[in-house]
């Protein structure tokens, strides 16, 4: 009886590490990791917590560039804002016309999500046509107490897994 209660105790402490080691590099991330290039995407920031026990209070995701047409989604209880300006390479738009500016970093902000919780944050736009790469959501949650700046971009022979604050990613796959 003694080594079931010691081993229940042992299995229990060891989830609660895991649980714990989880919780402190839990990312921001994107709910699909890829999708067509060229296609229209609707992009769900998945906000696994605030900022070590601090709520979070805004969230500011930055727009890839050569992705256009950028909508976010409104969300209850937060306030919607965009920062438009110059594209830093343009894009072919419909009938032929270049498209130079647009949406490049959208905000959240005023709600509070608290670091027991999760949210997602959503907004959709037309994918560079660029199959192979992989582009990058760089996002920063704002706490009331402290920041998580999830913008590190992978250098060349790195991985995402390689740095502690890796910026959501989206890898654009080729049309079938």
């Amino acid at each position: 009886m003694l080594k079931t209660v010691h081993a229940a105790a042992l299995a229990a402490a060891a989830l609660g590490c895991v649980l714990v080691a989880g919780h402190a590099y839990a990312h921001v991330t994107l709910e699909q990791p890829q999708a067509v290039a060229g296609s229209t995407y609707k992009a769900v920031i998945r906000v696994p917590h605030g900022c070590e026990g601090s709520p979070t209070i805004r969230l500011r995701v930055q727009i890839p560039d050569g992705m256009t047409n950028v909508k976010p989604m409104p969300k209850a209880g937060w306030e919607l804002s965009t920062v438009r300006g110059k594209l830093a390479t343009p894009v072919a738009g419909d009938h032929g016309a270049q498209i130079t500016e647009g949406v490049r970093e959208v905000i959240w902000s005023g709600g509070r999500l608290l670091d027991e919780h999760y949210d997602e944050f959503v907004l959709r736009g037309a994918l560079p046509n660029k199959p192979g790469e992989t582009i990058y959501f760089p996002a920063v949650s704002e706490c009331e107490r402290g920041v998580d700046r999830w913008i590190e971009i992978p250098a060349a022979g790195k991985s995402p897994g390689d740095y502690r604050y890796p910026a959501p990613s989206l890898r654009l796959t080729p049309r079938n």
